[in-house]
């Protein structure tokens, strides 16, 4: 299932985060920053109205190629994010090693 959601990213020096809103619902990504090459995703938040629809995956899948875009590894301390970039292997070049 790959549905396109529009997603929108706000970044400070410390912090990140991904949003999306559907059908007035919103859910996101957070993430803080390591440095200048690092991203280390904290939290997915979907709510139940939005449970299998694709959109947690939507959203891991934006920062994963924003962060191959940027040249940034990721660290995923999310266990949703961490079992999506487990589940595709064509993710996980930009794990942090």
């Amino acid at each position: 299932m790959s549905a396109d959601f529009e997603i929108t990213r706000e970044e400070t020096e410390s912090k990140g985060r991904y949003a999306t809103i559907v059908d007035g619902h919103e859910a996101e990504m957070t993430y803080s920053r390591a440095g200048t090459s690092t991203i280390i995703i904290d939290h997915t938040g979907v709510p139940d109205a939005l449970r299998g629809r694709g959109v947690g995956q939507a959203l891991v899948r934006r920062g994963v190629e924003d962060a191959r875009t940027e040249g940034r590894k990721i660290v995923p301390l999310c266990p949703f994010a961490k079992a999506q970039i487990a589940r595709h292997p064509e993710w996980q070049d930009v794990l942090q090693g």
